[in-house]
């Protein structure tokens, strides 16, 4: 008796199809086909012990179990369950009808429970797109998909579980993952937490780089900060996520699917809300940072994991250059591609860059007489900022120590909420001007929609002209200004680029021809 059930594989934020062919027939041995990896042949041994500790039967015959298709590489734990689920079928211990009216993955433990597996967002997606009842997955896997109210998601927490669902003679809808106990929990959880972000009233001074930051939040645009130790260069970058505005629904998906196919969506309700923060020490790989793998488990690097977030590296001069330099592809790309030999995966990568850095190894260089390096060391330490990188950085910013007396006296100033409040309606006018352009912010427009909607007067044309020239910019830092000052525009709520917003743009380009 051969038995079909539908998986599915993730490939990027995406999944495809994968059918699990189960034949049984006189002969000997069990034989997995279909370019199974490791952890997949692996699971033979897993799924007989979890069979026999619930007291069911390894037939005595040939067991065929084809992965199809059968030249597509299949990795990971997830089909622990799907096999077990087939065996019990296809060898007539019970009748399971709804085996072939849902996606089913899970990894199976010793005793018959169901673990996690990652993925579980593109895994429904792919059930609704094939017209499947539904989804049958690890209860905290599919926790992730509690907003998915299209298609039947259960979360199972054992073998059990998911005979019992597949059985078709009892009401399983306790077992539906948005009628379980747990995720009522997680949801109210959710609902009552309160984002532990510093608020821009709490860091004292440095009213430019505030303005700067805000600027950047309108239309994120990318970032660097360049001070002394302890000028607050990490406290702004974590008061800065505090007044991004909510995601909206196709950023909040997006997001959620890289988190989910990454592995990092478990115990968690529904779709990621809050954007990502994403902080890696500066000593981190360049596959850490890019992302990486091998064979087709090929996951989301930090670039994708801040996808619609922040990406904050502090002391940024200490990067290694490679990983630093590695950078440039999705700082203007807004994705990152990632080859093998035998695959390539392509990630989502539209993230803020905030960077940090001292101006020199002491790092008191522009503090009075407190630097103690020499000019061939300052020269030589921010020389590791190249140009290609300082090409794709908006918003430079050097930051000097806050007077004592401010410190002292600690003046309160403007609150996070009241910025926030500005950014939120900059925002709401790029949404509604780039809508059904696939984009969301000023910084992500592309030269048609530059020349679109960053046309310039005379006199602006005049002021571009000193500038480029005065600067020696390239065409991107060009193009990254007239972007600089359409959010400055927004910010003022003007329908159209004018002088001042180009100066201000510009002033914020220092690094591009600063001499030390």
């Amino acid at each position: 008796m051969m038995t079909n059930i539908h998986c599915g594989k993730c490939i990027g934020i995406d999944a495809v199809p994968v059918t699990i062919e189960i034949d049984i027939n006189p002969g000997i041995g069990i034989h997995l086909v279909g370019l199974a990896d490791i952890a997949v042949k692996e699971s033979l041994l897993r799924t007989v012990t979890a069979l026999q500790s619930l007291g069911f039967k390894i037939p005595g015959k040939k067991i065929v179990i084809n992965l199809a298709p059968a030249d597509l590489q299949k990795n990971g734990s997830g089909y622990d369950l799907p096999i077990a689920l087939g065996i019990i079928a296809a060898s007539g211990q019970l009748c399971l009808p709804g085996i072939d009216k849902y996606l089913i993955m899970g990894e199976l433990g010793l005793d018959g429970s169901v673990r996690q597996v990652p993925g579980a967002l593109p895994l429904v997606e792919l059930a609704i797109k094939e017209n499947l009842s539904g989804s049958l997955l690890p209860a905290s896997s599919a926790l992730e998909a509690a907003e998915y109210v299209q298609s039947k998601v259960f979360g199972v927490d054992s073998l059990k579980d998911a005979i019992r669902i597949l059985q078709d003679a009892d009401d399983c809808s306790d077992l539906l993952v948005w009628n379980r106990k747990d995720c009522k929990a997680l949801s109210d959880e959710g609902c009552g937490k309160v984002n532990d972000f510093m608020d821009f009233s709490e860091i004292i001074g440095q009213e430019g780089a505030k303005r700067g930051l805000e600027i950047a939040a309108a239309g994120a645009h990318n970032v660097i900060m360049v001070g002394p130790p302890g000028s607050g260069k990490s406290s702004l970058a974590k008061a800065l996520a505090g007044i991004l505005p909510p995601m909206s629904l196709e950023e909040s998906i997006l997001t959620s699917k890289i988190y989910s196919v990454a592995g990092k969506g478990d115990i968690r309700y529904g779709l990621i809300k809050q954007r990502p923060f994403r902080s890696p020490h500066y000593s981190a790989s360049l596959a850490a940072m890019i992302g990486g793998g091998n064979g087709g488990n090929i996951i989301p690097g930090e670039v994708s994991l801040s996808q619609n977030g922040i990406l904050f590296l502090d002391e940024f001069c200490e990067i290694r250059k490679t990983v630093a330099e590695a950078l440039r592809g999705p700082l203007e790309d807004r994705k990152v591609s990632i080859s093998r030999l035998r695959s390539k995966i392509e990630y989502p990568a539209s993230f803020m860059l905030v960077a940090a850095s001292n101006p020199c190894p002491c790092g008191y260089y522009g503090e009075g007489d407190r630097c103690v390096c020499t000019v061939g060391q300052r020269s030589a330490y921010l020389a590791k900022l190249s140009g290609p990188i300082m090409d794709r950085i908006d918003i430079h910013l050097w930051m000097h120590s806050v007077d004592p007396s401010r410190l002292v006296r600690v003046p309160k100033g403007e609150p996070s909420s009241a910025v926030a409040a500005r950014v939120k309606e900059a925002r709401d006018m790029q949404i509604e001007r780039f809508r059904g352009e696939e984009i969301f912010t000023n910084a992500e427009m592309n030269n048609r929609l530059i020349r679109e909607y960053c046309p310039l007067s005379g006199k602006c044309k005049d002021l571009m002209t000193k500038v480029i020239s005065s600067k020696g910019l390239s065409a991107r830092a060009f193009s990254r200004i007239l972007k600089l000052s359409r959010t400055i525009a927004d910010l003022a709520g003007d329908d159209q680029i004018g002088v001042r917003h180009i100066s201000e743009a510009a002033g914020l380009r220092f690094l591009d021809r600063m001499e030390m």
